[in-house]
């Protein structure tokens, strides 16, 4: 439950939330298993959407769900690399932060909004593309940056 009430809080005090996060003992093992549960549940977000494009496509929902548990997948090494790429340009300004910081503000802003995605994937699935979907994605877009923005400044910026 630590982690609900911690995605919970990153919507009023991400900095402190991330804070809390790189206060523990560095742990590469734990920064992954939030990537990795952020994907899970971005990908249970993705069902909706995916039920609707099979039933109007005529595709099947196996290999729509199968290519985008792939595609998902596949991303994990560019979360690394954009994590990397930030803590570059945030050492440019700069900033005194680790890398593993620079990777838990990032794995942790994908967990903080994937509740979010799940509300964007219930929109695709029972509206459609449309100003419903834009705005909700859009919501969810600013969100992510804002709180990851957040826990860049608290890695690479405050001193601990």
């Amino acid at each position: 439950m630590a982690a609900v009430d911690d995605i919970l809080r990153s919507y009023r005090a991400p900095r402190a939330v991330v804070r809390g996060l790189l206060a523990r003992e560095r742990s590469e093992p734990r920064a992954l298993s939030i990537l990795v549960a952020a994907l899970v549940v971005i990908f249970v977000g993705q069902w909706p959407g995916l039920a609707r494009r099979a039933f109007e496509g005529g595709q099947p929902m196996a290999g729509l769900a199968l290519g985008t548990a792939l595609a998902l997948g596949a991303t994990v090494p560019l979360f690394y690399g954009l994590a990397a790429l930030s803590q570059l340009i945030a050492r440019g300004f700069g900033g005194r932060g680790s890398w593993y910081g620079a990777r838990l503000a990032l794995f942790w802003a994908l967990l903080a909004v994937a509740p979010l995605m799940l509300l964007q994937g219930l929109v695709a699935g029972f509206i459609g593309q449309g100003a419903q979907l834009a705005l909700v994605s859009a919501l969810v877009f600013l969100a992510f940056i804002l709180i990851w923005g957040a826990g860049l400044r608290v890695s690479a910026f405050e001193d601990r």
